[in-house]
């Protein structure tokens, strides 16, 4: 059997081409607010723009390595497994370059025709232990773009399922990280136990159900399909450990973090059958942090900028709407006049027409606005709505 071979696409005479290409996704723009302290003032309106925001090292150096598999291997097949990141602007980039694309899901159609001629590129969000291990039987020429923060969380829940712990994992269940992170936690034998949690009631119900039982068929009906084969709540939650999807709200982990060890406490009298460790990426944290620090200076409206499928643009838009209208748009296309935006929705999980304050449409009084964007948006997505906001206002940005 042929089995795959890791390749470096981000080679010395590749990288400066690719960099020249991806230059596009940057902004003079708002590198000229962010020397200007994040600020820009126009007659009537204050565009006050977050302290970190956008890109990632992990998204540039994903998007980077797509780019450069498609020199490396020009004039063969490439496929790119889902999206490289969550962003429709260079998702849409990379199929105009030929990228062909598999399902993430393993048993989806595509992958039964691969063999050695054959490159694929595994997203920022990494793949599960079977669909690596099928890829590597396959023989293909194997790219991985997998972020190192994602690969940290891998790491921890492999030992945890090494020591005989339980993970808990706070995460969206059918996200691709939290599905490859719920794979990694079964760990080398594949008998390790996971169990994935989301919301505030799912927390709650697991702590009661650690501390008094329950009904159990109740319990594993709640989280069908967030849990490992044959979980047993009853012998499966005696020592627990925490992951979580990396995307994730940083205090709503920590509040979960702390319902599960009070629970532990007091079933146990003691916590030495509970672990965590912080998995939120740092980028993250820096932007949802940078977030809370400009809603602090109170402006009139907040845009969230990015993808809609994006988890980490999402919470940073769940973080600001609890606050002050928020917008939650894709790209400038978002804004058709000072009436209304078309924002997002994530309850119906679509975009709606969303009113914009009386202030947006008055022109005699100053509009102040907060902006920022998701670990995947690019610089020049961002840019294209300050330009829009400021077409809308009648003001001209040079």
């Amino acid at each position: 059997m042929i089995m795959a071979k890791s390749i470096n696409v981000r080679l010395p005479d590749v990288l400066p081409k690719v960099r020249a290409e991806v230059r596009k996704y940057c902004s003079d723009l708002v590198d000229r607010v962010r020397a200007n302290g994040n600020l820009l003032e126009l007659p009537g309106l204050e565009i006050r723009l977050a302290e970190a925001f956008g890109f990632c090292d992990g998204v540039q150096r994903a998007i980077e390595i797509a780019y450069a598999a498609c020199h490396v291997f020009q004039g063969k097949r490439i496929w790119l497994i889902g999206e490289i990141i969550h962003n429709p602007e260079v998702n849409a980039s990379l199929e105009a370059m030929g990228l062909l694309h598999l399902p993430w899901n393993i048993d989806g159609e595509g992958y039964e025709h691969l063999g050695p001629n054959d490159a694929v590129i595994i997203p920022a969000f990494g793949v599960s232990v079977k669909l690596r291990k099928l890829l590597e039987e396959r023989g293909v020429q194997l790219i991985d773009s997998t972020c190192g923060n994602v690969i940290k969380v891998w790491q921890r829940v492999r030992s945890y399922a090494q020591r005989g712990i339980t993970s808990i994992i706070h995460g969206k269940a059918r996200h691709e990280e939290s599905m490859a992170t719920a794979s990694h936690s079964l760990g080398a034998d594949r008998h390790g136990r996971f169990l994935i949690i989301y919301s505030e009631q799912d927390a709650q119900m697991l702590a009661d159900y650690m501390m008094h039982g329950g009904d159990k068929s109740a319990f594993l009906a709640h989280f069908e399909g967030c849990h490992s084969p044959g979980f047993d709540p009853d012998s499966d939650l005696q020592e627990i450990g925490m992951a979580n999807q990396t995307t994730m709200l940083k205090g709503e982990t920590a509040r979960f973090q702390s319902m599960l060890r009070n629970a532990v406490q007091q079933r146990d009298g003691n916590t030495s059958h509970f672990h965590a460790f912080d998995t939120i990426c740092g980028a993250t944290q820096d932007r949802q942090q940078a977030l809370l620090d400009l809603l602090d200076t109170a402006p009139d409206s907040m845009f969230i900028i990015g993808g809609y499928n994006s988890s980490n643009t999402s919470h940073l838009a769940q973080i600001s709407a609890k606050r002050l209208p928020t917008y939650f748009v894709r790209d400038s296309a978002c804004l058709p006049n000072l009436d209304y935006v078309l924002a997002y929705n994530p309850e119906v999980r679509c975009e709606e027409k969303t009113s914009l304050p009386a202030k947006a449409a008055d022109l005699r009084s100053t509009w102040r606005i907060g902006i920022t964007a998701g670990a995947s948006c690019p610089a020049n997505i961002i840019e294209g709505v300050i330009r829009r906001i400021a077409e809308l206002r009648g003001c001209n940005i040079p």
